[in-house]
């Protein structure tokens, strides 16, 4: 382990803030850290409750979304381990682990299926411990790594190790692309990721929009709060998101939002309640 994976977790037994750390950068928010407010858990700073409440403040419904989007990823997984057979998966911007992860739908639906989580922000390495304690043993990492930097990931020997490139691989990016600015190139990072992946792979994202507002003014607020933390917030349309499949044969019921996707029951929260596009997509 790096020495930012040897944090205590002494705090994690109640705590309502974890232990400052010049590495965790607990002054300046952190999305991660965001939202997990939003989700309801204590894994964060005074300045990430600050900022979530900001964010609150123009628009009670992100709480509704984060809630949303985290029903989506336990559905996508679900599907993917039990219809499609998927057993190596590749969760980058996994954000603080909580309930229902990625490996624990995965693992329900086979015990031998692989996770390896990517995250940027250090807290989420320290959390790793705890996330693992509870994992088939050698069938999870959580490790540092930066989205933006694709190559890195898939050369990266931990994730090597963890799973098998040359076999499908179900790739998942859920609430991070808008943390991506246009100048970073977003659409290149997915595609050289899922260009690394074997035939049979998938692409699973969610992915925020603005599409619902009318008010251009009030659609601004909210990422103009990101721009005090350590990633900003790009918006972005239907037609935007779907590029991020191109090439990729979308399954039903295509791109729409979160709760519409797949829903267990009839979705209680509206489009523009929830607000966030969410997708899987089959590689050919």
């Amino acid at each position: 382990m790096t020495d930012h994976q040897e944090i205590s977790l002494d705090w994690m037994s109640g705590a309502q803030s974890p232990p400052p750390s010049a590495e965790l950068r607990p002054e300046v928010p952190h999305p991660a850290r965001m939202y997990d407010y939003y989700l309801g858990g204590k894994d964060n700073f005074p300045a990430d409750r600050a900022a979530a409440e900001k964010v609150l403040a123009l628009s009670p419904l992100v709480r509704i979304s984060a809630l949303a989007n985290r029903a989506f990823l336990q559905r996508a997984v679900r599907t993917l381990a039990a219809e499609q057979g998927v057993r190596q998966f590749l969760d980058i911007g996994t954000g603080i682990p909580s309930a229902g992860n990625t490996h624990e739908i995965a693992q329900s639906v086979d015990p031998a299926a692989r996770v390896a989580y990517l995250d940027n922000d250090p807290i989420v390495l320290v959390h790793g411990r705890a996330l693992l304690a509870g994992a088939q043993q050698g069938s999870v990492s959580v490790l540092q790594a930066d989205l933006r930097d694709p190559k890195a990931i898939l050369t990266d020997p931990a994730v090597r190790d963890l799973l098998d490139l040359d076999r499908p691989v179900a790739l998942m990016l859920f609430a991070i692309l808008h943390f991506i600015d246009d100048a970073d190139d977003p659409y290149a990072v997915v595609r050289t990721l899922v260009d690394a992946l074997p035939s049979g792979s998938f692409l699973a994202l969610s992915h925020g929009t603005a599409d619902f507002i009318d008010d251009a003014e009030h659609a601004s607020k909210g990422p103009a709060v990101y721009r005090s933390a350590t990633a900003q917030l790009t918006m972005r349309s239907h037609a935007q998101v779907l590029r991020f499949f191109d090439g990729l044969e979308l399954l039903e019921p295509g791109l729409v939002t979160a709760p519409q996707w797949r829903p267990d029951q009839a979705p209680q929260d509206t489009d523009d309640q929830v607000a966030i596009w969410a997708g899987v997509a089959r590689k050919p």
